[in-house]
C-alpha cells in the first residue's frame, strides 16, 4: 500500500517561508505525480500544486502562484512544496497525494488525485503574528 508522509509545517509570521516535504514509503515516487492540497477548519479542500512524473510540468492554484514552488527528488523520493511569502489565509492541513502514470499536470489533472490518489495524512500550517 502506498504511504505517503508530510512534514515540514508549522507557526510561521506573515511573510515568512516554510518548506513542506512529501516522502514516500514503500514504494517509489519515480511513477506517481503528486499534488498538494489545503483544508482550512470549515473550508473545502483546496488544490494547490501538482507536479508529473517527470517533474518537469507543474501546476498551481490561483491562490499561491507567484509564492509557491513544487519540486521533486526522486533519489531522495520525497516532494517538496516551497512556500513564500506566507498569509493567514494559508493557514490549513496540508496534504499530499499520489497518482500513477501522470505525465501531464493541469487544471483539470486534480479530479485524478481526489479520486485515484493515495493520501498522507497532513501537516498543519499556521500562518500567525
Amino acid at each position: 500500500q502506498l504511504q505517503l508522509v508530510e512534514s515540514g509545517g508549522g507557526l510561521v509570521q506573515p511573510g515568512g517561508s516554510l518548506r513542506l516535504s512529501c516522502a514516500a514509503s514503500g514504494f517509489t515516487l519515480d511513477y506517481y505525480g503528486i499534488g498538494w492540497f489545503r483544508q482550512a477548519p470549515g473550508k473545502e479542500r483546496e488544490r494547490v500544486s501538482c507536479i508529473s512524473i517527470s517533474g518537469a510540468n507543474t501546476n498551481y492554484g490561483d491562490s499561491v502562484k507567484g509564492r509557491f514552488t513544487i519540486s521533486r527528488d526522486n533519489a531522495k523520493n520525497t516532494v517538496y512544496l516551497q512556500m513564500n511569502s506566507l498569509k493567514p489565509e494559508d493557514t490549513a492541513v496540508y496534504y499530499c497525494a499520489a497518482v500513477g502514470r501522470l505525465s501531464w499536470c493541469n487544471s483539470g489533472s486534480y479530479v485524478l488525485f481526489r479520486t485515484q490518489g493515495s493520501w498522507g495524512q497532513g501537516t498543519q500550517v499556521t500562518v500567525s503574528s
